[in-house]
């Protein structure tokens, strides 16, 4: 005879609604009562074979240059693991690597096992990439990436927003030649953030001049290389650049410095993502602060919702926070 919700509420001492709404990872549950009935629950046998107690976090790579040597997703893994032992689940981190030769199997494995949900943390996918994971059977969503036929559930950063807010805030400050240091992996988000970066300048009525935009390597080393190369052209520098983030930024600003142009006196600089390093750089970066752990707690959120049955798609973009710091010149004050 099949366990019943006042057996197990009988067994633990805690009411039927609270039994129901934990098993139904509703929101109210606090986590250790949340992991005190998902136990009875196995114990007593109520939970079948094929219900959904795990969740696969799966950190996806085309070519490791964004997800690799950043300290940046490690807080999101974090918020992901807190939420889920909050609803009794368990999460194992993995990662998937285009570039194995036997990847297209891992992906049907991963997509067909339907005793897991799954996180798929895409900032490094393109959009023809997102094809083999189509059809999936079990629970699925894209976090820091989304798709444009909005084929899957997302949870990603307001990129495109943020930058402008960022461009504006240059703007007020009297820049009127704003540069663009591009990341050279032109990933969904940076590509977001560009657009950003152009709706602030157009809307002040400024060129979004390519002479002021300068490419570089994703990776804090790759971009003071490429920066320090691009500077010995001796090129013609604007007084503000929007970096696409903090790695790119943060690379750019020791190549000034090697050159002896000051920051913010000759160049200011704003970042993206608030990485520690952006707090304790010379001077200080501003930039944006992406609250990673909540970004990580909403995808496991959203993922509960989609184990229960929803079927429409969301896109949910979590909002930045601006960091002021040193990084900034304001050109009013000066004149």
């Amino acid at each position: 005879m099949k366990v019943s919700i006042k057996q197990i509420s009988e067994y633990t001492g805690f009411s039927p609604a609270t039994v129901s709404n934990a098993l139904n990872y509703k929101k109210g549950v606090n986590r250790n009562t949340s992991e005190q009935i998902f136990r009875a629950a196995r114990e007593l046998g109520y939970l079948e074979e094929n219900r959904i107690t795990k969740v696969k976090f799966v950190k996806y790579k085309k070519n490791g240059l964004i997800v690799d040597g950043t300290p940046f997703f490690t807080l999101m893994i974090e918020g992901a693991m807190d939420e889920c032992r909050k609803h009794g689940l368990e999460m194992v981190v993995s990662t998937l690597d285009a570039r194995d030769p036997n990847y297209d199997e891992q992906v049907r494995w991963l997509i067909n096992d339907k005793s897991a949900a799954v996180i798929l943390l895409g900032t490094e996918l393109m959009e023809e990439d997102l094809d083999i994971f189509r059809g999936a059977v079990c629970p699925f969503l894209l976090l820091d990436n989304w798709c444009t036929d909005m084929g899957f559930d997302a949870v990603l950063i307001n990129n495109s927003d943020s930058a402008r807010i960022a461009t504006q805030y240059l703007i007020g400050k009297g820049h009127k030649e704003i540069g663009y240091l591009m990341g050279s992996f032109r990933i969904n988000a940076f590509r977001s953030r560009a657009m950003g970066y152009q709706m602030a300048l157009n809307r002040a009525g400024l060129p979004v001049d390519k002479k002021y935009t300068v490419t570089l390597l994703p990776t804090m080393d790759g971009s003071y290389k490429d920066m320090k190369k691009y500077l010995g052209k001796k090129p013609q520098l604007p007084t503000a650049f929007f970096a696409d983030n903090d790695m790119v930024a943060l690379g750019a600003m020791k190549a000034f410095t090697e050159a002896g142009i000051r920051i913010p006196d000759e160049v200011s600089i704003i970042g993206f993502d608030d990485l520690t390093f952006s707090a304790i750089s010379s001077p200080g970066l501003t930039t944006l602060r992406v609250s990673q752990q909540n970004m990580g707690r909403v995808a496991v959120q959203r993922l509960l919702m989609l184990m229960n049955g929803e079927t429409t798609h969301l896109k949910i973009q979590v909002c930045t926070e601006f960091i002021e710091r040193e990084s900034v010149k304001n050109l009013r004050k000066s004149s």
